[in-house]
């Protein structure tokens, strides 16, 4: 959906990205056993659970200027879970 809606809408000037967040701290993930937060932690390259924040900055990177020839991705924010 992200390539297609970026080829239609190109041509308007319309950048379309989208954002893939891996696990990420919030009161859900606080709420599980240890064990589950601890395999989670193995699964991503970085071993470790992201912070909002991490999220929060990838659409601050293609909100910006600094993104501005950026369209049609999908950005994954997962710490390497994905490789």
């Amino acid at each position: 959906m992200t390539k297609t809606w970026a080829k239609e809408l190109g041509r308007y000037n319309i950048r379309v990205n989208a954002v893939a967040p891996g696990f990420v701290k919030t009161d859900m993930v606080k709420d599980m056993p240890q064990e589950v937060v601890s395999m989670m932690k193995e699964k991503s390259e970085l071993h470790d659970i992201g912070d909002p924040k991490d999220i929060a900055n990838a659409y601050f990177f293609l909100a910006s200027e600094e993104a501005r020839f950026v369209t049609g991705t999908v950005l994954s924010v997962d710490g390497g879970l994905t490789i």
